[in-house]
């Protein structure tokens, strides 16, 4: 079962871009969910964007929906966030794991969470 290790956080002023890598250590199914979560300070992790590694389905939370973009590179199988009119309000711990969705709901599914990478957004 593969690994799945977040990269790419960063301080930006706001309005800025930032594109986080989500980097595979092993095999990934080709049906597999990766998702993208994060944890605001004092607040529960949530899940803010999905894609289904075979299908390219993707799924984003509201709150970035037309700001953040979820793609995959199939030649390494790479899977990226890019974020682009970052605001302070999505300054927060980012992870990435594997996932399921539930009536658009994005949900982890995997057997633990990595270190996270840090992105903070500044006025």
């Amino acid at each position: 079962e593969a690994d799945l290790v977040e990269s790419g956080g960063g301080s930006v002023q706001a309005g800025g871009s930032l594109r986080l890598s989500c980097t595979p250590t092993g095999y990934i199914h080709s049906s597999s969910c990766v998702g993208w979560f994060r944890q605001p300070p004092g607040k529960e992790r949530e899940g803010i964007a999905a894609i289904y590694t075979g299908s390219g389905s993707t799924y984003y939370h509201f709150s970035v929906k037309g700001r953040f973009t979820i793609s995959q590179d199939k030649s390494d199988n790479t899977v990226y966030l890019q974020m682009d009119s970052l605001q302070p309000e999505d300054t927060a711990t980012y992870y990435c794991t594997f996932c399921l969705t539930r009536a658009g709901v994005i949900l982890p599914n995997g057997p633990n969470w990595g270190q996270g990478t840090q992105v903070t957004v500044s006025s």
